[in-house]
């Protein structure tokens, strides 16, 4: 498990609009992309540079493919990214201003504290 590959995930999807939309649409496609064409990708580095070895597990890529914030909260998943994100996707599909966030908050509600590690 990568808490760290979950969260670049959710951090360079939200990030790119078309990339919101594609995810939206296809989640389970866009994983699998991601994963092989962007996953190993040096975030901020010149083209080419990329390491080799960072891959989701089963668990990681099924939550991601079926948009499954709960259980991407309980791997570790940072929790404001996957707000963002999930907000950027979801919203619009609303009536009532916030009907998102008090969504996402009553599906996270059974978790108390101590709160999954966020740490990388």
């Amino acid at each position: 498990m990568s808490k760290y590959l979950l969260n670049k995930f959710l951090y360079t999807v939200d990030r790119d609009p078309e990339l919101v939309e594609r995810y939206r649409e296809d989640p389970s496609g866009t994983v699998e992309w991601w994963e092989r064409e962007q996953a190993n990708r040096i975030l901020n580095c010149a083209d080419g540079e990329s390491s080799t070895w960072l891959r989701f597990d089963d668990t990681e890529r099924a939550a991601l493919a079926e948009h499954d914030y709960p259980k991407l909260f309980e791997l570790g998943a940072h929790p404001f990214l996957t707000l963002t994100l999930f907000i950027a996707m979801f919203e619009r599909d609303y009536d009532e201003p916030l009907a998102f966030q008090r969504e996402y908050a009553e599906r996270l509600a059974h978790f108390a504290l101590p709160y999954p590690d966020i740490a990388t």
